[in-house]
């Protein structure tokens, strides 16, 4: 078995600001399918975004520059998942700022977070689908 040390960096830089955030069903889901299938840590470039990095993993999504060391822009934690009624619910969460002009690259950072995991995701899984079973009618 292969060990991969995790990313921490988050857990041990100053924060800038935290703010409590939700996030959309889709996105959180999609990690979570991914991190199943593709390891306990995924790491990609962000496109369009220089020398960014996002990290994903179970419990925290990172966005990194590569150009510091790695150190820490943003990053989204403690996804609160315990009442969760519905995978169509969003998840609770906080959000972690560490550089001033990280809230522009939010919205950005997700969107290509969703392009890059559906695409290697379709690889891996192929033309894998999942069966559903119908409801028995009376």
């Amino acid at each position: 078995m292969n060990y991969i040390e995790l990313y921490t960096r988050h857990d041990e830089v100053p924060v800038l600001h935290n703010r409590e955030g939700k996030m959309e069903a889709a996105y959180y889901n999609e990690v979570q399918t991914a991190l199943k299938k593709l390891g306990p840590q995924i790491r990609f470039r962000i496109p369009k975004l220089k020398h960014l990095d996002l990290i994903l993993q179970k419990d925290a999504w990172i966005v990194i520059d590569r150009a510091l060391n790695d150190f820490p822009i943003l990053a989204w934690t403690d996804f609160h998942t315990e009442n969760r009624e519905s995978l169509l619910e969003p998840v609770e969460c906080e959000i972690r700022i560490f550089h001033y002009a990280a809230s522009m690259i939010l919205r950005r950072t997700l969107e290509a977070m969703d392009l890059m995991l559906g695409e290697q995701l379709a690889e891996i899984m192929g033309d894998e689908k999942a069966d559903v079973l119908p409801f028995k009618k009376d």
